[in-house]
């Protein structure tokens, strides 16, 4: 008995020891983590007995610093454990600064949301194999999107020096090769050297002409094993001249516009800053010709009387000459598929001329189709449309001849009552179902404005609510930044957040009107704007559903001749309901709802409001009609 109660009492001993021990270890944890902006200050740790003074690591921050990245975003992994180490302390976690993900597709996600509101590219770190692959779906966004990215992928090429076990598994002879068909260039360099030319070659690559995401492949035995001999050195990274169409190709195309009765622009990606805006809208206002912004970025404002976006299916039908500025689908704009025999039809007349400016047939690869289908034109002018419009509208002003000039003015007067028109039209159909709840997303987005509109603003994503792209006045080329590109689910919070992370430091307010389902593929960027102070308004539009997929399934069961009703099965988020507030709530974000009394949505914005503009992301869950 005895025996028994000093050996229990010997054991619980144990055990209060080893939880002091915890709560010393999980304290210094603590205090080092909330120590990390100043790691770098930090007294270094003991010897381990094989002390490698100098690793190529370092030299990789080198060559990266010279990018001038302000950010890496990344989920840890093992196989650029050294690189992220030296980031943090060799490099100070400074220009580039560690921006913690939880998931790689995040990680890629908000580097893409990140240069198109910063002009500039962002970097990120992705982990062997399995990083990759869960990267994929947003680097592909990012291809189709045209958007710049660096991203730097860890692998263990020397397969005699691998650990037994997972990082076997997490090793490939060609990582690349997982995102090849869609990354504009990848290497995998094989000395330091050969890092630094392929590091500062693919930042070039990844901005010029036709932008896109490079890969950079980061072998684990080039980052960790010790320099030695001479340092490399790194080449100058220099700028890069605009791509501005031909001189000549331009002439013509002011010739063919100029004796257009009825011609029309459409734009999809021709602006890359406010300066591609103010080109546009002097070519457009030399020609007195209608817009159509595609909304692939900003491109027009949609408070001039040019901007007839609402309009494209009639203007394109009377249309002589169209005018196509880095459209991604020239095809799509002037023909249908009518389904279900998928046969074609034609929405222009037969013989419209077109001329297309950008890069439609530089970026193509055989697997991946984004490049749409093939159409036959009368111009097509290779280069940036943002750097060739200004030599256009030259040309406009010199070829034109007294009677043209006296032609466009004329059309000044029905341009202005058109755009009047599709206004008034807009305000109305606005206005239907105001007081309905759930709460329409027409309220959603003007609610939105009026809480929001005397703000520096920014939308993160501005395909989701087509109310806003139609009603908010649209003048600054940061106020709209597109959508995802190839319409991947899961880029819109991700995006958002590291949108917001480039608006922070302009000093701009970003919202983003957050679909339901896009959200529940990753949640966890809710995290990294809690950690990293990113202030960001997300609105949820929250139709508890997916609801484009029952539309499709609608239409099939139509065609099959059976009921319709059942298409909410596989595609419904209820019962249970999911609580978006309590998702980021628990995420450490500010939080309010569900709301689905119209009457409430206002407070809650402006709650949510007063959060952000302290500096911290805030949330309003929004329970909205389906479209």
């Amino acid at each position: 008995m005895t025996d028994d109660v000093t050996g229990r009492r010997d054991f619980l001993r144990g055990v209060a020891s080893a939880s002091a021990a915890g709560v010393a270890l999980a304290t210094q944890v603590a205090q080092a983590a909330d120590a990390a902006p100043t790691i770098a200050t930090a007294v270094p740790a003991e010897p381990t007995g094989h002390l490698i003074t100098r690793p190529g690591s370092d030299f990789m921050v080198d060559v990266i610093k010279t990018l001038k990245l302000d950010y890496l975003a990344a989920n840890p992994g093992s196989s650029f454990r050294s690189l992220h180490e030296s980031v943090v302390n060799y490099g100070g976690n400074q220009a580039p600064e560690l921006i913690t993900c939880l998931h790689e597709e995040s990680s890629v996600a908000i580097a893409h949301g990140y240069a198109k509101a910063a002009g500039k590219p962002m970097g990120v770190m992705a982990h062997g194999t399995v990083g990759l692959q869960h990267a994929a779906m947003a680097v592909y966004n990012a291809w189709c999107d045209r958007v710049p990215l660096v991203i730097f992928a860890g692998n263990g090429i020397d397969a005699s020096k691998r650990r037994p076990g997972t990082e076997w598994a997490h090793s490939v002879q060609d990582a690349a090769l997982l995102v090849r068909d869609f990354v504009k260039w990848d290497d995998a360099p094989a000395s330091l050297q050969h890092f630094a030319e392929s590091t500062v070659r693919a930042m070039r690559i990844a901005t010029t002409g036709q932008q896109g995401p490079v890969v950079i492949m980061a072998d684990t035995d080039l980052q960790e094993d010790a320099m030695h001999g001479p340092v490399p050195t790194i080449p100058k990274l220099g700028g890069v001249r605009p791509v501005q169409g031909d001189s000549g190709s331009l002439a013509e195309a002011a010739r063919l516009l100029l004796g257009a009765k009825n011609p029309v622009i459409l734009a999809d990606r021709a602006a890359r800053s406010q300066t591609g805006v103010n080109a546009l809208v002097a070519l457009a206002e030399a020609l007195q010709a209608p817009v159509v912004d595609l909304g692939g970025r900003m491109n027009f404002p949609t408070t001039h009387p040019l901007n007839h976006s609402d309009r494209k299916r009639a203007l394109v039908r009377d249309a002589d000459v169209v005018l196509m500025l880095e459209v991604g689908d020239p095809w799509g704009q002037l023909n249908a598929v009518v389904e279900p025999a998928r046969t074609t039809r034609s929405l222009s007349r037969a013989d419209v001329k077109v001329i297309t400016l950008g890069f439609g047939e530089s970026a193509i690869r055989s697997n991946y189709q984004d490049f749409q289908r093939f159409l036959s034109v009368e111009l097509a002018i290779h280069g940036e449309a943002q750097a060739s419009m200004p030599v256009l509208t030259e040309h406009l002003h010199k070829q034109m001849t007294t009677a043209q000039k006296t032609a466009i003015a004329a059309r000044r007067e029905p341009m202005q009552k058109a755009w009047d028109r599709q206004l008034s039209q807009s305000k109305e159909a606005a206005a239907l179902g105001w007081e309905a709840s759930p709460i329409s997303t027409a309220r959603l987005a003007m609610e939105t404005w009026d809480v929001i509109k005397n703000e520096p603003w920014s939308l993160a994503v501005s395909d989701r609510i087509a109310w806003a792209r139609k009603l908010w006045p649209t003048t600054e080329f940061h106020q709209m930044l597109g959508g995802s590109g190839g319409q991947g689910v899961g880029y819109g919070l991700a995006a958002s957040v590291g949108a917001a992370l480039a608006n922070k430091a302009l000093g701009r307010l970003t919202v983003n009107f957050q679909p339901d389902g896009d959200l529940l593929y990753a949640p966890g960027a809710l995290w990294t704007a809690a950690h990293h102070k990113i202030p960001l308004l997300t609105v949820m539009h929250n139709n508890q559903g997916y609801h484009q997929e029952v539309m499709h399934l609608q239409r099939m069961a139509s065609l099959h001749g059976r009921r319709t009703d059942q298409a909410w099965i596989g595609n419904s988020l209820r019962h249970p309901d999911i609580d978006f507030a309590k998702i980021a709530q628990g995420h450490g974000v500010w939080a309010e709802g569900p709301i689905s009394d119209p009457t409430k949505l206002r407070g809650a914005l402006q709650r949510a409001l007063v959060e952000v503009k302290q500096g911290r992301p805030a949330l309003v869950d929004v329970i909205c009609q389906a479209r």
